[in-house]
């Protein structure tokens, strides 16, 4: 039986870095598939994920640094039933989860056609928290709210080309 749909406002930055850091395989890490059955650019998506054993629909709604975010678990032939839809719009990628004070910094190395591209979230709890944040130097360029670096972009544009903005 499917576990009831999960509500939240997201909170969240995003950070571009150069390299993989050579210690990110001492932290625990998923492999995790990702592909877009509806994309509204930036207004809504629709995406399927499976992140180890558990598969997920999940719908965002709107841009940048909060978002609001309903996830539905799905059985496994509620998943294989609906990823064909998402042919195309796809992104593969090993997500680790790095402490750091009292936050968790997910990191996501991607693979396939974004082999190379490096980019670390942090959620917080409130807009004071996420503009307090300090971010450690290994993070790289901020690019929150840049629509480049979104999933949902690299999914179906691939690689973005030149820096950050």
């Amino acid at each position: 039986m499917a576990k009831p749909a999960t509500h939240a406002m997201e909170i969240e930055r995003k950070f571009l870095l150069s390299e993989t850091p050579a210690w990110l395989d001492e932290h625990d890490s998923v492999d995790i598939e990702q592909g877009y059955l509806a994309i509204v650019e930036g207004e809504t998506e629709v995406r399927l994920r499976r992140k180890g054993d558990s598969t997920i629909l999940t719908v965002k709604r709107g841009t940048g640094e909060m978002r609001r975010e309903e996830e539905i678990e799905l059985d496994e032939d509620q998943f294989g039933a609906l990823w064909p839809l998402t042919e195309r719009r796809r992104v593969v990628k090993r997500r680790s989860e790095v402490p750091y004070e009292r936050l968790t910094i997910e990191v996501d190395v991607f693979e396939g056609a974004l082999a190379g591209i490096v980019i670390a979230e942090v959620e917080f709890d409130s807009e004071q928290a996420a503009a307090a944040f300090d971010s450690p130097a290994w993070l790289g360029d901020e690019v929150t709210g840049d629509p480049r670096y979104a999933n949902e972009s690299l999914a179906i544009r691939g690689a973005p080309g030149g820096d950050p903005e």
